[in-house]
C-alpha cells in the first residue's frame, strides 16, 4: 500500500504495540503530526519537551515497556535533551523520535535545524538520522530493538521533513531486527560461575548489593530464592528499591551516602560482596581506596562495559541477571550464616524498629512525618515518584517498597524537575495505581507547567510538595561543610495552592503534624489531580551522610539531642 513517511512512523509505532506518546508538534515533525490522527495511538500534549521525556521515561519504568517521545527540529529537539540524559543514565527503555529539516538544507544553518544526533551522540545507545523514506521502517525497528535490549537506554531517530513528506509502496516486515556487531551476552560461562560458586560456599560474611538491574531482568523471584537459600542479607542502591521486599528479614536497607549506618559498616566489614545488576556508583561506593577491603567481588552485569570499570571484582559474570541466578540456584545448596546476621541485627540496635510514631510532635513539621504517613495511609501500595534533594532521600528512608516499580526517581543524573511529568507518564503506563509525586519546592518549580497537561488528560495524581524554603540539599552541604553560607539557595516561591487553582487543580497547605493525615485523606478522595504544600522544618539534614570521597563507614550522625531519632518503620 502506498504510505508517506509520515504514516510509516505511526504504523511503526502500531506494530511495536505503542498506544500512548508524548510529545509537542512543530514545523519539521508536523507532517507526523498530521498523519497521527488516523492511528489509535494517544498523544498526550507536554508543556515543554523536557516533560515529554520525563512522561516517556516513567511510562517505561512503570509498564517495564518502551516510552516514545516526539518533538520538532532544533530547540523542540534540544529541549529534549536533559530527559534523554536521564533515561541514559538510569537505563530506561526510550524511543525519542525528532522532525528535522529537509535534508537539501542541512548544513545550511536552516531555520530550526540543529544536529540533534550529534549532540545527543554521548547520552544516547544509539541514534539515527533518517533522510530516505524507505529508511524510516528499519531505523525505528532497530530503536526498539536497541532501546529494550541487553542494558536499555534511549534511542533518537531524527527524520528529516521530506522523507517523512515522501510516498513509497510499503508494508511491515515482521523479520526480527540483526545487527552486525550488536550481540548482547545474556549467558554466564560455566568457568565464572563455578569460581562464583566456590567464593559463595567459602564466605563467612557475604552480603548482596541489588541494584535496578534486579527489576529490570524480573529477578525479583529469583534474589529473594538465592539470598533465603545461601542466608545472605541484601542492601539495594537507590534505584533498587523494591527489588526485594523491604519487610524481609534479609533486607538491610539502602547503602551508599545516604544509606543505613549498619548497612555500609557491614558492607565495609564483608568478605564477599555480591553485586548483582548494580555499577559501583560514586555515591554507593565512596572511597575508592577503602570500599570494602577485605571483600571478595562477584559482579553480575548485562553491561561489559560496566565490570571493573570502578571496582576491580574477582568474578566477572556478563549475563542477564535473572538467567544467572537461576543457574547458580541449581549449583548450591542450603547455607546458615545466622552468626553474621545476628551481628549486623545487633549493629541496628533500637533503630531496626524504625517507629515513625517514636518521633515527638513538638509542633514542627518534618519531611520524615509527612512521608511516612503517607506510606501508612496508602499501605505502602503506591506508586511513589520522586524528584530529586533531600526529599528524595527522605523518600527512600520513610516509605518502604515491597514491589518493584513502585520508585520511580532520577538516580544517576540527578535531575531536578523530574518528578511532577514522570508521575503523568508513570499514571498514563498505570491507570490503576495510586501515584504520589514527592517534590521539592525547587524541583516542583521547574517542570510546574506540567500541571496543566494532567488536568487537560483528566488523570490524577497526587503531588506532595516537601517546602522548606530552600534548595533542601544544597543548603546541607553549604551547613555542613561551607559554615553556613547560604548563597543562592534560599528560595522564595508562589502560593503553591493558588498556582493548582490556576491549573484547574485542587490545593491544600499543611504545617502542623496533627493535619497531615486528615488532608492526605482528602487528597486521595478528591477528583482529579491533587497538590499538597507541606511546610516543613527549614534547616532539617539527611542522615546519616557519607561526605563526597570520604570513606564508605565515615559516615555523619544526626547529633544528640535528636528531634528527629535515626528509625526504620515497622510495617505493622
Amino acid at each position: 500500500m502506498p504510505r508517506t513517511g509520515a504514516q510509516i512512523i505511526w504504523e511503526c509505532l502500531v506494530h511495536q504495540g505503542v498506544n500512548t506518546v508524548f510529545g509537542y508538534p512543530g514545523g519539521a515533525i508536523l507532517p507526523a503530526y498530521d498523519a497521527m490522527l488516523d492511528y489509535p495511538i494517544r498523544h498526550v500534549l507536554v508543556r515543554h519537551e523536557q516533560g515529554a521525556t520525563h512522561m516517556a521515561d516513567a511510562y517505561a519504568r512503570a509498564s517495564g515497556g518502551v516510552g516514545v517521545a516526539i518533538a520538532t527540529s532544533g530547540p523542540g529537539a534540544t529541549n529534549m535533551v536533559t530527559g534523554i540524559a536521564t533515561a541514559m543514565m538510569d537505563s530506561s527503555p526510550l524511543v525519542c523520535i525528532t522532525g528535522q529539516v529537509a535534508s537539501k538544507l542541512i548544513g545550511y544553518d536552516a531555520f530550526q535545524e540543529t544536529d540533534i544526533s550529534g549532540i545527543t551522540l554521548p547520552i544516547t545507545k544509539h541514534n539515527y538520522l533518517v533522510t530516505r523514506v524507505e529508511d524510516i521502517m528499519p531505523s525505528i525497528k532497530e530503536a526498539f530493538h536497541l532501546a529494550k535490549s541487553g542494558r536499555p537506554g534511549p534511542v533518537l531517530v531524527d527524520i528529516t521533513k521530506d522523507a517523512q513528506q515522501a510516498t513509497i509502496d510499503w508494508e511491515w516486515d515482521p523479520s526480527p531486527v540483526k545487527l552486525r556487531g550488536y550481540r548482547p551476552r545474556m549467558r554466564a560461562s560455566r568457568d565464572d560461575l563455578a569460581r562464583a560458586i566456590a567464593l559463595i560456599r567459602e564466605s563467612k560474611r557475604p552480603v548482596i548489593l541489588a541494584g535496578q538491574g534486579v527489576i529490570q531482568s524480573g529477578a525479583m523471584d529469583e534474589l529473594r530464592t538465592f539470598a533465603e537459600m545461601v542466608d545472605v542479607p541484601v542492601a539495594l542502591t537507590l534505584l533498587g528499591l523494591g527489588g526485594f521486599p523491604a519487610s524481609h528479614p534479609l533486607n538491610l536497607g539502602m547503602m551508599g551516602m545516604h544509606g543505613e549506618a549498619w548497612v555500609n559498616t557491614a558492607i565495609q566489614e564483608a568478605d564477599l560482596l555480591l553485586a548483582f545488576g548494580m555499577r559501583f556508583d560514586d555515591r554507593v561506593t565512596g572511597n575508592l581506596a577503602t570500599y570494602a577491603q577485605q571483600a571478595k567481588k562477584i559482579h553480575v552485569e548485562i553491561d561489559p562495559s560496566e565490570v571493573n570499570k570502578n571496582v576491580k571484582v574477582d568474578v566477572p559474570i556478563i549475563g542477564d541477571l535473572r538467567e544467572t541466578l537461576r543457574e547458580l540456584l541449581d549449583l548450591l545448596e542450603p547455607m546458615d550464616r545466622e552468626s553474621w546476621n545476628t551481628y549486623i541485627r545487633s549493629m541496628k540496635g533500637e533503630t531496626a524498629v524504625r517507629d515513625i510514631q517514636r518521633l515527638p510532635d513538638n509542633g514542627h513539621l518534618y519531611a520524615a512525618h509527612v512521608i511516612n504517613d503517607i506510606w501508612r495511609i496508602t499501605g505502602g501500595n503506591a506508586l511513589v515518584v520522586t524528584d530529586v534533594g533531600q526529599h528524595q532521600m527522605w523518600e527512600a528512608q520513610y516509605y518502604h517498597h515491597e514491589s518493584p516499580r513502585s520508585l520511580i526517581t532520577s538516580g544517576g543524573l540527578g535531575t531536578m524537575g523530574f518528578a511532577v511529568p514522570a508521575a503523568i507518564g508513570a499514571k498514563m503506563a498505570r491507570p490503576e495505581a495510586e501515584v504520589w509525586a514527592i517534590v521539592g519546592d525547587g524541583g516542583f518549580q521547574m517542570t510546574q507547567c506540567e500541571l496543566t497537561t494532567a488536568a487537560q488528560e483528566g488523570i490524577k495524581i497526587h503531588i506532595a510538595i516537601i517546602n522548606n524554603g530552600y534548595l533542601g540539599m544544597v543548603r546541607q552541604w553549604q551547613e555542613f561543610f561551607y559554615e553556613r553560607r547560604y548563597a543562592a539557595t534560599p528560595l522564595r516561591s508562589p502560593d503553591f495552592v493558588k498556582v493548582a487553582e490556576a491549573h484547574g487543580l485542587t490545593g491544600f497547605r499543611v504545617d502542623r503534624r496533627s493535619d497531615v493525615i486528615d488532608v492526605v485523606q482528602r487528597a486521595r478522595a478528591s477528583e482529579g489531580s491533587v497538590l499538597i504544600d507541606f511546610r516543613v522544618e527549614q534547616e532539617d539534614a539527611v542522615y546519616p551522610m557519607v561526605p563526597a570521597g570520604a570513606d564508605l563507614h565515615a559516615m555523619i550522625r544526626r547529633p544528640e539531642p535528636s528531634v528527629l531519632v535515626e528509625t526504620a518503620t515497622d510495617p505493622n
